[in-house]
C-alpha cells in the first residue's frame, strides 16, 4: 500500500467518525451557580409537594427511583453537578406529564406511565427531563427575566418548569406578572434537551428512538382532548422525531439491564390505582380554597377557587378540585366542576342559541334533563340565561345538580357557563357558583 493510498483512507476513516460523532451541546448561559439552582428547586419542590397528590405505593415509588437514578449515573461527566439532589417522586394524575424542577427533583404523572409503550419511551420522558436539569435551563431560562422581583422567584420557576394546565396555576397564583415565554422551555432548550436525553438514554441501555417514538405516543394518546399536557410546556424545535432519530445514529447503545416485564408490572400496578382513583371519584373531593385566581381566555376571563385545576380544551376550560375529577379511558370524568367555553352560532336570538347548543349537551349526557323555564339573568352585564338541569352520573350512579348558562358574543358565538355538583351537595356550592358566574368578564 503506497504511502498517499494509506493518507486517503486515514482522511476517510477520520471523515467517517466526525460524521457519526454525536452532537456536542453547548448549554445555554448562566449567571447563577449550581448551588442556586439547588436553593430555588429546593424551594420550589416544597410548593409543588403542597400542591399536588404524590402517589403512595412504595413498589411505584422504588421502581422510578431505580430508573432515574440509572439515567442520572448515564449523565455526561461535563454535565454531572455534585451538589445537585436529583429524586423521583409519581404524581396521583390522569394528565399526560412530567417534569423536573432545577437542582433535579422531578416528577412523573401516573397518565404519563399509563400511555408509555415500553419502559424505553417512559426512560426517554424522564431522561428528557433530566437533560434539561443537567444543562440547568431552568435557572438560565429564569435569568431572561431578571427584572422580576427575586422574591417572587419561587413561583417563576414553577411556572416555567411544570408547564401545563399545573404550572399555570402555580404561575397564576405568584405575584407577579411575567411573559408567557417563561411558561414554557425554548425551542433551542427543547432540541438540546432532546440531544441530551437520546445521548443520556444511549449511555443508559435504551434505544433512543424509543424517545422519539414516545411524542407520538403521547400524541395519540392525547385522543384529541385538549392537547397533551407534556407537550404543551416542551415546544416542537422543529423535526424533532427526525432529528432525534438520527442523533441516535452516531451513538452506541450500552448493554442494559432493562426489564420489560417488569414496566409491564408496574404499568398494571398503576392503571389499577387509576381505576381505583376513578371509583372514588366524588367521594374525597378537597374543599373550595377562600382564596380565588383569575383564569384569562382569549375571550374571557373569570375567577376560580386557587386550589382548583384547569383542563383545557379546543373551545372550553374545565376547572375542578382534585378528587373530583378522574381519567376514564380517553376522557375525563367529573363530579364538581365549572366549564366555561364558547361555541359557534348562526343564530341572534338567545333563547333559539341556548336551545341548540342544549340538543348538543343532550346528545353526549342523555341522562340530562331541564328542571323548568329558561330564567333571564346577566353575565358582565349582558343579557344571559339561567337554565336548571338535573343529570345522573354514569360514573358515581349519583344524581347531579347542573346549571347552564349563556350569552351571546358580538362575533357570533355564544359563550356559555355549566356548573355542575352532586344534588346533595348543592347548598355548599351555590355561593361558591354565584361568584364564579358573577366574576366573569368578556374581553
Amino acid at each position: 500500500m503506497t504511502k498517499r493510498l494509506t493518507s486517503i483512507l486515514l482522511a476517510f476513516i477520520i471523515l467517517e467518525i466526525s460524521f457519526n460523532a454525536q452532537t456536542r451541546i453547548t448549554p445555554p448561559k448562566n449567571p447563577y451557580r449550581p448551588s442556586d439552582d439547588v436553593k430555588l428547586g429546593r424551594q420550589a419542590n416544597a410548593e409543588v409537594t403542597e400542591q399536588l397528590k404524590i402517589l403512595d405505593d412504595p413498589e411505584v415509588e422504588r421502581y422510578i427511583m431505580r430508573l432515574g437514578r440509572h439515567l442520572v449515573n448515564s449523565i455526561p461527566s461535563q454535565f454531572q453537578y455534585p451538589e445537585f439532589e436529583y429524586s423521583f417522586k409519581v404524581v396521583e394524575s390522569a394528565d399526560i406529564n412530567a417534569f423536573a424542577l432545577p437542582g433535579g427533583y422531578t416528577y412523573v404523572n401516573t397518565g404519563l406511565i399509563d400511555v408509555a409503550r415500553n419502559e424505553g419511551e417512559l426512560a426517554g420522558v424522564m431522561a428528557h427531563e433530566i437533560a434539561h436539569v443537567a444543562l440547568r435551563h431552568g435557572t438560565a431560562q429564569l435569568a431572561q427575566g431578571r427584572k422580576y422581583q427575586i422574591g417572587a422567584v419561587v413561583g417563576t420557576i414553577l411556572g416555567s418548569i411544570v408547564g401545563g394546565n399545573t404550572g399555570t396555576a402555580i404561575a397564576q397564583g405568584s405575584q407577579i406578572g411575567f411573559g408567557a415565554y417563561l411558561l414554557k422551555f425554548s425551542r433551542e432548550h427543547e432540541r438540546q434537551a432532546d440531544l441530551l436525553g437520546a445521548q443520556i438514554m444511549a449511555a443508559a441501555g435504551y434505544d433512543p428512538r424509543d424517545l422519539a417514538n414516545m411524542f407520538q405516543t403521547i400524541e395519540r394518546a392525547s385522543g384529541g382532548r385538549g392537547g397533551p399536557e407534556w407537550l404543551s410546556s416542551h415546544p416542537n424545535p422543529g423535526n424533532r422525531y427526525s432529528a432525534i432519530n438520527k442523533e441516535a445514529q452516531s451513538l452506541r447503545i450500552a448493554n442494559s439491564p432493562r426489564n420489560n416485564k417488569e414496566f409491564a408490572r408496574i404499568q398494571e400496578l398503576v392503571r389499577h390505582l387509576m381505576r381505583s382513583s376513578t371509583s372514588r371519584l366524588g367521594s374525597r373531593v378537597d374543599s373550595p380554597s377562600s382564596r380565588m385566581r383569575t383564569y384569562r381566555a382569549s375571550l374571557f376571563r373569570i375567577s376560580v377557587p386557587q386550589n382548583w385545576r384547569e383542563l383545557e380544551d379546543e373551545n372550553s376550560v374545565t376547572f375542578a378540585p382534585e378528587g373530583g375529577y378522574a381519567r376514564v379511558g380517553q376522557q375525563t370524568a367529573f363530579s364538581h366542576c365549572v366549564i366555561a367555553g364558547t361555541v359557534r352560532t348562526q343564530s341572534r336570538d338567545l333563547e333559539k342559541a341556548t336551545e341548540r347548543f342544549l340538543d348538543q349537551l343532550t346528545e353526549g349526557n342523555p341522562k340530562l334533563r331541564r328542571q323548568g323555564r329558561a330564567s333571564y339573568t346577566a353575565i358582565d352585564r349582558r343579557e344571559a340565561l339561567m337554565l336548571q338541569l338535573s343529570n345522573r352520573s354514569e360514573i358515581t350512579a349519583k344524581d347531579e345538580s347542573v346549571t347552564l348558562y349563556t350569552t351571546l358574543l358580538p362575533e357570533g358565538s355564544l359563550f356559555y357557563i355549566i356548573t355542575v355538583v352532586p344534588t346533595e351537595e348543592q347548598p355548599r356550592y351555590d355561593r361558591l357558583f354565584a361568584d364564579i358566574v358573577d366574576s366573569v368578564r368578556i374581553e
